[in-house]
């Protein structure tokens, strides 16, 4: 009996050592997993700590929004800070403003901070996300109504086009923020999960929530008003199409018109140079067909591209009284140069002089224009006496020959103008062998252009009444104070009088010295030092005697 229950004992006693044995190994093993899900978790944690780390610096690194929502945020934040200083000041007012005077006055400070930072941050006031993007109005819609406003509406279409396309990068650069926002709310979600008490966690979970149901707000308003703005940019671009291809009908139309005048034009250039010989008529025939060319082609312009022809000629007709004073040397050289090609004054080619303040130009015409007379500066005797200069080009106003002294030396038909040659000879010379010697030099060199002259001045008479058709070489002698004076006059080239001047007066001083009956008179003085000196019989009144 008592062996048995001995027995039975032991079994008991090694029973509950192998029910402790293996409780104690479950309990071993159980923590041992416990531990491994502990580090499995934690492992977890770090990698979505981790990763939330790398969304939050990819958003401030890479993403605008963030920055700016941030400001956002501070501006709400001083705000709530604000009104929590109010609320403390109006407490402490309410217990006793005496007692709590400093802590008043402390907050006030503080508040007035506050105030400062705020203004500072008043543009991110409004959410950020409805604000940042905004596409610029639209100006007012160019007019195409004639070919340079086609540039225009080339350029107002690229700025249209270059404005969405920055709409659109700016709603794509939102959706990418917000994608970005939704792989941090998921982190932060799963974090959340694994650390349900962590207080951080769930604020920046409602926070980041809360920016992601701003932004996508925004996004929907954004992305309607990318729709309403495409269509309005669409109606603008087919409106201005049309516009261009208006207009660039019209101008291939007008460009085709101008270019059968020219065509015109050039033929009948031809025709006049084939036909007319004189080199003078066919300038001014050249002159006229171009003026007359341009005429039309601004006449074709203005009719084209001016929508209302009568008021153009309105207000021209209101400012002309006041274009007329300011512009009156324009107008003037204007109404000079009609005068000048209808007159038949003076032409291209021609030999002119112009007087002008004491001072003379003589040079021939290059060209005759709206406003002025081209001239170029000869070598005659005025440059040779007075301006020692030539070779200039002298533009001179067409109003001139309303208020100066324009002088044309080859008028119509006239090639050759009078030239003379004046010296003296003493009182005892023989003055009659002299003008015999200076009329035939003259008659000698001078005989051709006589000739022509005389048939010139014949074809002048249907034209002008001529009195007086003598070209001979005529002389002349007079009484001076220091001698008889002979003056010979000849035609000569007009564009080369000081070349027959200078070879008739190089003959005629040849001549002279060969007679011995004939000297030159020339202003000389005679000091006589010797008073016993015996003075000349006949002297000339050339001479100055002193005697001392």
């Amino acid at each position: 009996m008592r062996a048995g229950n001995f027995l039975t004992f032991v079994l008991l006693l090694l029973f509950a050592a192998f029910s402790f044995a293996e409780d104690e190994a479950n309990r071993t093993l159980a923590s041992t997993e416990q531990n491994q899900t502990q580090q499995r978790q934690n492992i977890q944690i770090e990698k979505l700590k981790d990763s939330l780390r790398q969304i939050d610096q990819k958003l401030e690194q890479e993403s605008v929004w963030q920055k700016v929502y941030a400001n956002h945020l501070a501006y709400i934040d001083m705000e709530e800070k604000i009104k929590k200083i109010e609320r403390q000041i109006k407490s402490y007012k309410r217990k006793g403003p005496s007692r709590y005077r400093t802590a008043i006055r402390e907050l006030e400070a503080q508040k007035l901070k506050l105030r400062e930072q705020l203004d500072l941050l008043k543009d991110y006031r409004a959410n950020p996300f409805k604000t940042l993007i905004r596409p610029k109005e639209v100006k007012e819609v160019p007019s195409v109504t004639n070919p340079v406003a086609i540039i225009n509406a080339f350029s107002y279409l690229k700025q249209l086009d270059e404005e969405q396309n920055r709409f659109e990068y700016e709603i794509d650069s939102l959706k990418n923020f917000i994608d970005l926002l939704n792989r941090k709310v998921a982190v932060l979600k799963d974090l959340l999960e694994l650390e349900q008490e962590d207080k951080a966690v769930q604020e920046e979970l409602n926070r980041t929530m809360k920016e992601v149901d701003e932004a996508e707000d925004a996004l929907s308003l954004h992305q309607t008003a990318l729709i309403v703005y495409k269509k309005k940019v669409d109606e603008i671009r087919l409106r201005l199409t049309e516009q261009i291809k208006q207009q660039a009908k019209k101008a291939g139309t007008i460009g085709a018109v101008v270019l059968i005048m020219l065509l015109f034009v050039l033929l009948f250039k031809w025709l006049v140079k084939r036909t007319i010989t004189d080199n003078e008529r066919f300038y001014m025939a050249n002159k006229i067909i171009n003026f007359t060319f341009v005429f039309l082609v601004v006449i074709i312009l203005l009719f084209a591209y001016i929508e209302n022809v009568s008021y153009l000629v309105t207000v021209l007709g209101f400012a002309s009284a006041g274009i007329a004073i300011a512009m009156k040397d324009w107008f003037m050289s204007m109404l000079g140069w009609l005068v000048i090609v209808l007159g038949g004054s003076i032409h291209v080619g021609d030999r002119i002089r112009v007087d002008k303040d004491g001072k003379m130009y003589v040079g021939d015409v290059l060209d005759i224009s709206l406003l002025r007379i081209t001239m170029l500066e000869d070598i005659t005797l005025t440059t040779y006496k007075h301006n020692r200069r030539a070779g200039r080009i002298i533009f001179i106003p067409n109003n001139y020959i309303f208020t100066d002294m324009i002088a044309n030396y080859t008028h119509a038909t006239l090639k050759t103008v009078w030239d003379g040659i004046d010296f003296t000879i003493t009182f005892n010379s023989n003055h009659k062998k002299a003008q015999h010697i200076a009329k035939e030099t003259a008659k000698k060199y001078a005989k051709g252009y006589t000739d022509i002259t005389r048939k010139q001045l014949n074809k002048l008479r249907s034209k002008y009444s001529l009195k007086n058709t003598n070209v001979e070489p005529r002389v002349y002698s007079f009484i001076e104070e220091n001698g008889i004076r002979i003056s010979i006059w000849y035609m000569t080239n007009a564009y080369a009088t000081l070349t027959l001047r200078s070879t008739i007066s190089a003959e005629i001083l040849d001549q002279i010295k060969e007679e011995e009956d004939i000297v030159i008179a020339y202003p000389s003085q005679h000091l006589y030092l010797d008073r016993a000196r015996k003075k000349p019989t006949l002297p000339d009144l050339t001479e100055s005697t002193i005697s001392l």
